[in-house]
């Protein structure tokens, strides 16, 4: 089971530092780990951001190179997750041909099976919007291809942990509650 390749889901919260996402990379580098998504953002938390990291590889690699980014003097706390300890999206964009899809009268019912909409139509091409995992995503890909895909992009993804209250807050909690401890002795 240690040996065993499975894909992860790396959150690391950060002070938003220049440098520090390829410093990140390099670590995943060095751990022979591919990233197969990347997304950086903002947190609910004034000046701490979010990297979303997907990888895949053994629980013993992916937690070595989360101790060695956790070092950082930048990185406030990283957590690694498996799929079912996570809500996770990604959002992907489909441009295909206008004449094509008015062609079709299937397009709605494509649509509303894939939950999916439409963000922009004009005479040459029309762009879609679908929200969800990569999986559905891709199958939107799939179906759209008889239409003439111009183009297709998804975003990294973005995730939250099934816990109640995001984890870090815990962690900043407990961490202020310590310095709290030590200002009194």
């Amino acid at each position: 089971m240690e040996n065993e390749i499975k894909e992860y889901t790396v959150t690391i919260y950060t002070e938003n530092q220049i440098g520090l996402l390829a410093q990140i990379t390099n670590v995943f580098t060095r751990h022979n780990l591919s990233i197969w998504s990347l997304s950086a953002g903002a947190t609910s938390l004034e000046g701490v951001h979010n990297i979303t990291i997907v990888t895949s590889g053994t629980e013993k690699k992916v937690k070595e190179s989360v101790q060695q980014i956790e070092k950082r003097v930048d990185v406030i706390k990283v957590f690694f997750y498996t799929s079912d300890k996570i809500v996770y999206r990604e959002l992907a964009l489909y441009k295909v041909s206008t004449e094509s899809l008015l062609e079709c009268g299937d397009i709605e019912n494509v649509l509303d099976r894939f939950h999916a909409r439409i963000v922009e139509m004009n005479k040459t091409f029309t762009v879609i919007q679908k929200t969800g995992s990569s999986e559905e995503t891709a199958q939107l890909h799939d179906e759209l291809k008889p239409f003439g895909v111009l183009q297709f992009v998804r975003s990294g993804r973005i995730a939250v942990s099934r816990a109640t209250q995001e984890p870090v807050f815990k962690f900043l909690r407990k961490r202020e509650r310590e310095r709290k401890q030590l200002n009194i002795q």
